[in-house]
């Protein structure tokens, strides 16, 4: 089997992941894979002797076996919670705020930006925040303080018309991908940090964190300005976690990893169903508050990223998901 890296080589950095793993398994599957986009990757056909498909990748989903609407829902994280916990699935809830007044005639009383400061205080000043439809861990972080509010929903408007505001939860965070009802893998969640070099700032060193991040259109990391412990020196080699998300896109880290518990794979399971996706990436808390039973869902993905197979040498799982892709779709 060869691998995707050498359907990389030569690609722009810019590159789809997922169009390198079509290539890929295009190969092993004896199927017709041609770029129509001039290289950029982003649209695609595959085709065997008598069927061919069209693919997109960048915001297109990737996964055509995922029905549209069950999609759509799981990408609105409010609908994707109550249907949950319809379900009787645990997750984390939350509520939803618009950040400005469009469209205020279609949607009911209790949903605005003034009401967003009022759930701020149930919650005791603290909340984690993200974009109701976001992705990639943008904008997903703590707030601690009506001010950091305030100044957060004003960055946020820019790019995003609605947040979602959750109680912050202690836990350790799991993904389970699921095809179906089968799992293929697990994998353990890890926050970002920055490494030190013996000469720099925590603050200087996040400072190039950041600017990575926003060169790669994802908001900049956040933690307090008064922090001093930012002003310290760490040695070369020394690791300072930057807490909140933990999205690969975002710097964090997932390594692939045994199931949590048995409790842990029904519970994505029974996610999976309640949306009605074949293909799943269920995000969940384990261990919440120390309590090896308290588990619940973060978020349910129907367009999972899987960069973390190909940086983990498992080009095997790769096929497995391209040929439940093929399959769905009456290429094979």
């Amino acid at each position: 089997m060869r691998s995707p890296a050498e359907f990389r080589k030569g690609k722009p950095g810019f590159y789809p992941d997922q169009s390198v793993y079509a290539e890929f398994a295009c190969a092993e599957f004896g199927l017709h894979f041609r770029d129509l986009d001039g290289g950029s990757g982003l649209l695609f056909s595959v085709a065997s002797r008598d069927r061919l498909l069209h693919f997109g990748a960048g915001r297109c989903s990737w996964y055509p076996q995922n029905s549209a609407t069950a999609a759509t829902l799981a990408s609105d994280k409010h609908f994707a919670s109550r249907i949950l916990r319809e379900a009787g699935v645990p997750a984390l809830g939350g509520e939803y705020f618009f950040l400005h007044d469009r469209h205020r005639a279609h949607r009911p009383a209790g949903h605005e930006r003034s009401d967003a400061i009022d759930c701020f205080r149930r919650l005791g000043g603290a909340a984690f925040v993200k974009p109701l439809t976001g992705s990639r861990g943008d904008f997903a972080q703590a707030v601690h303080g009506e001010a950091a509010l305030a100044r957060y929903l004003d960055d946020v408007v820019k790019y995003y018309d609605a947040v979602l505001i959750q109680p912050i939860i202690e836990g350790t965070e799991y993904r389970v991908f699921l095809l179906d009802d089968d799992v293929l893998y697990c994998a353990r969640k890890y926050p970002p940090h920055v490494s030190g070099d013996g000469l720099h700032t925590v603050r200087e060193l996040l400072a190039v964190h950041n600017d990575a991040l926003r060169a790669r259109g994802l908001s900049p990391a956040s933690l307090p300005d008064r922090d001093l412990s930012l002003d310290a020196i760490p040695a070369k080699g020394e690791q300072r976690e930057i807490p909140g998300r933990m999205n690969l896109s975002a710097g964090g880290t997932m390594v692939l990893a045994d199931a949590p518990s048995e409790k842990a794979i029904t519970l994505a399971r029974q996610a999976a169903r309640a949306i009605g996706l074949r293909v799943a990436a269920i995000d969940m808390f384990v261990d919440i508050g120390g309590k090896p039973d308290a588990n619940e869902v973060i978020e349910v993905n129907s367009n999972p990223s899987i960069r973390l197979l190909e940086d983990s040498d498992r080009g095997d799982l790769i096929l497995k998901i391209w040929h439940h892709s093929f399959v769905a779709m009456g290429l094979l």
